[in-house]
């Protein structure tokens, strides 16, 4: 407990899913936490069940003068120290059946929302004398899949804009880091919310079971914290060995060839 305290921090898309869960756990280690989302109802819901050091604001991350009053109403709080862009579409379309409306409307929230996140808390963290920037990119900003042509371009774009603003930041003691999460059950990560989307689509990795949100917002936490002070422009991949490699079944090293559907007879 406690690991925040006297910090404010602002988490997007925090209604539900990660930025939920975010939300919560920050609040719960002693943080005074401002929810960002446009699913209003939801997120005024949840910074009713955090309770007192929870605030709840309409966030649309495209839109500057939004971001303007969310680092107000943090900022009357007590002092705004971390900001974890959270905030985040997908539109899952070949490139050839992509028009640009729905590319941008990927990018608008997922790359733009992140850089205006950036630059509305500058200055308050510059003033204050520092703080955390936490974004939120995706294995799919280290590397691709069919069907993600915006939604992997925006998260590429999340890892590299994190390694400018460390650069250009650190001098003022703001660390800007990036996580990378794999599959995560949320809304977005199990749309159905299948049980067998849990485990099936995961079962060659080193850890065979999509992550849960609390397991991505222990990450955001420990960046947050001062335990992280001296890590900035790092990229922190929380996917259960994803990026590691695939288990091979009927190599040496596994064990478990039933449980991979594997039979060499």
């Amino acid at each position: 407990m406690g690991r925040l305290d006297g910090k404010v921090a602002i988490i997007t898309g925090a209604a539900r899913g990660q930025g939920e869960a975010e939300a919560r756990l920050f609040a719960s280690e002693g943080a005074k936490v401002v929810l960002g989302d446009v699913i209003d109802r939801d997120g005024e819901q949840v910074a009713a069940g955090i309770g007192g050091n929870a605030r709840y604001v309409h966030l649309d991350v495209s839109q500057e003068a939004d971001w303007a009053a969310a680092v107000e109403v943090a900022s009357g709080m007590g002092v705004l120290s971390a900001l974890v862009n959270n905030a985040a579409v997908i539109r899952p379309a070949a490139i050839e059946d992509t028009s640009l409306d729905d590319y941008m409307a990927v990018i608008n929230v997922n790359q733009v929302g992140a850089f205006l996140g950036m630059k509305a808390v500058f200055e308050p963290m510059k003033t204050t004398g520092g703080g955390s920037i936490v974004n939120i990119s995706s294995i799919d900003g280290l590397q691709s899949k069919n069907g993600l042509i915006s939604y992997s371009a925006s998260k590429f774009a999340i890892r590299g804009m994190t390694k400018t603003a460390a650069i250009e930041w650190g001098r003022f003691d703001i660390r800007v880091n990036s996580i990378h999460p794999g599959g995560v059950n949320t809304p977005m990560g199990n749309p159905t919310n299948d049980p067998q989307a849990e485990k099936a689509p995961y079962v060659y990795q080193a850890i065979p079971r999509i992550g849960e949100p609390i397991e991505i917002a222990y990450a955001a936490l420990f960046l947050a914290s001062d335990e992280a002070s001296y890590i900035t422009g790092a990229e922190l991949s929380v996917d259960g060995g994803w990026r590691a490699g695939l288990v091979t079944p009927g190599l040496p090293g596994t064990d478990h060839a039933v449980d991979y559907g594997y039979n060499p007879a």
